[in-house]
């Protein structure tokens, strides 16, 4: 049975700029060429923040009057934190603001960082939704960019599941940028989204194509995390959100974002140790703590990688641990040795065997997609189940 719409559906657009404006025209450009957005011959109808100084009156906004419209039709909000930017960023909003007023189901709503300093992405996130009045969040980093049927479809699949983050597959551009990263994304399958989740890839529906009922948002204490500049506030929203009883995630399998690779990214501002660090925590909070993992695993790495994540495990998980597996000739037979410079002694001894010889449960330490296809064969080969017997920690 089709489900009912909702009286004054709206989509709230949340958007947060540092320094934004040559992004600014082609970000909000896409947002107008939605099938969702009509376009009107009357602007009276239409309601838009007055702003007189840098901050919007959020209490003047929510008492001012939203245009009637169809009711088959959503209403779309764009909500946008400028984070103390010091280009002209603010100025083209503002500009914007006025364009909007030619279309009969479009808002846009401002909130600027008067502190003088950014307080970074999740900080403006947090703001923009408190200034934000609608029952769906849609995600849109300035740099990317929506294809046409992004709102509707994406709204259609929330409207389904109100526990749900909603993503979509993505274009990259550039078209060679992240060649690996964006095959494993936009191939991913469902059943895996929710085990492919202690990747370096972070979030196995990346954050610039989210969708949620504000309910999702709601459920987490304390919204995105504020900590600023170097944060994965994406992944520990994702992390926070499939703890949940009712977590859930879905993903419409079309393209509906233009995704874009700069080196001025904010990606570039979280460090991988960082990431590293924040996934192998929630492993062993969640993950090793239960059987089979408890009772002790083997690693499939004896090389850099698998060493690597068996110094950073804390003493009592590294008892778990009761080989390493590989396919190398050099290293079979052998045994780790892992040296304690805190007690500057010996205190593991670990055997390494042959893969073939291998029991699960396994924690996974090899990089996806790099070996030709060798590794996903002889893992393939052992007819074992993601998830129950072995996870991925690339």
């Amino acid at each position: 049975m089709p489900q009912e719409r909702e009286i004054n559906d709206i989509i709230s657009v949340i958007i947060t700029i540092l320094n934004g404006s040559k992004w600014i025209t082609n970000c909000m450009q896409s947002i107008l060429q939605q099938t969702a957005v009509k376009k009107t011959n009357n602007a009276q109808g239409v309601t838009t923040t007055n702003i007189s100084s840098r901050t919007t009156s959020l209490n003047h906004l929510n008492k001012e009057k939203k245009p009637q419209r169809n009711l088959a039709e959503v209403f779309v909000e764009v909500c946008v934190f400028d984070d103390c930017s010091s280009d002209c960023t603010f100025q083209m909003l503002c500009e914007w603001e006025k364009k909007l007023k030619e279309y009969d189901n479009v808002d846009m709503r401002i909130v600027t960082n008067m502190t003088g300093a950014s307080k970074g992405v999740g900080y403006g996130r947090n703001k923009a939704i408190a200034a934000s009045t609608g029952s769906y969040l849609c995600f849109q980093d300035v740099d990317d960019e929506m294809l046409p049927g992004r709102l509707l479809k994406q709204y259609q699949l929330a409207k389904q599941y109100k526990n749900a983050i909603i993503g979509s597959k993505f274009v990259r551009i550039p078209s060679n940028a992240t060649c690996r990263f964006t095959k494993w994304a936009n191939d991913l399958s469902e059943e895996k989204f929710n085990l492919q989740i202690f990747t370096s890839n972070g979030p196995t529906i990346i954050m610039p194509t989210w969708m949620c009922h504000r309910q999702v948002y709601d459920c987490i204490q304390g919204g995105f995390c504020e900590d600023g500049s170097g944060c994965p506030e994406d992944l520990l929203f994702f992390y926070k959100h499939i703890k949940q009883k009712n977590g859930q995630i879905k993903r419409v399998n079309e393209c509906l974002v233009k995704y874009r690779y700069h080196t001025e990214s904010t990606t570039f501002s979280v460090h991988a140790a960082t990431i590293w660090n924040i996934r192998l925590k929630y492993l062993i909070e969640n993950q090793l703590q239960n059987i089979p993992w408890k009772e002790g695993f083997t690693i499939w790495n004896a090389g850099k990688q698998g060493r690597r994540f068996f110094r950073d495990l804390p003493s009592l998980e590294k008892f778990k641990v009761k080989a390493f597996c590989d396919v190398d000739k050099n290293k079979i037979k052998k045994n780790y040795h892992y040296y304690d410079t805190e007690k500057r002694q010996f205190t593991f001894s670990i055997p390494i065997i042959h893969f073939t010889q291998v029991k699960p449960p396994l924690i996974i330490c090899m990089k996806l997609d790099l070996t030709n296809g060798d590794f996903e064969r002889n893992l393939k080969s052992l007819q074992l189940i993601e998830g129950q017997d072995y996870i991925l920690f690339t």
